[in-house]
């Protein structure tokens, strides 16, 4: 397993798992349930872990497959831009979910404000964890190319036929 393997068999994870935490956390704050705070709390501090070795075999998983035909380097950077983002807050949220945590054990006053907050940190980092996984599987499948993402696709594959080389004007 190399890498870029492993990019891609961790990527869904925090996107999946924050989606689940936030929801979870919704049911555990409106039902003022709080085993299940906590629970979603775990969660979501879990998938914060999860999300760095997703973000650090990010840069491999790019060298192994900018070469290959059908690959947009614009698409990659905007994954990559979208990562950034998503890593810090996806970080902010696992923060904050461990500040909840300690707090529901010391039975603190403000737990209920903290749950308020990463709740909304869970909704912002699940929104970002997804959109990051959105641009990351426009760059391989072409399929799901929406109209803009294959445009950029076709401009640049334009700018390497004309960088890369002069056409072969014999064959038309």
């Amino acid at each position: 397993m190399n890498t870029t393997h492993l990019h891609l068999l961790l990527n869904h994870f925090p996107i999946i798992g924050t989606l689940i935490g936030s929801g979870l956390l919704v049911w555990g704050v409106t039902r003022k349930q709080n085993t299940i705070k906590m629970a979603a709390a775990l969660i979501l501090a879990v998938m914060a872990i999860v999300a760095i070795p997703v973000y650090l075999t990010g840069e491999p998983a790019e060298e192994s497959v900018e070469n290959l035909p059908g690959i947009s380097e614009s698409l990659i950077e905007l994954h990559e831009e979208a990562a950034v983002i998503a890593i810090w807050l996806m970080s902010i949220t696992g923060l904050a979910s461990l500040v909840a945590l300690l707090f529901a054990w010391q039975k603190r006053k403000a737990t209920g404000t903290v749950f308020i907050l990463v709740l909304v940190l869970s909704v912002f980092a699940f929104g970002t964890m997804a959109r990051t996984g959105y641009y990351g599987g426009q760059i391989r499948h072409t399929e799901i190319r929406d109209g803009k993402a294959a445009q950029l696709n076709s401009q640049q594959g334009d700018q390497k036929e004309n960088n890369g080389g002069e056409k072969d004007d014999e064959d038309d």
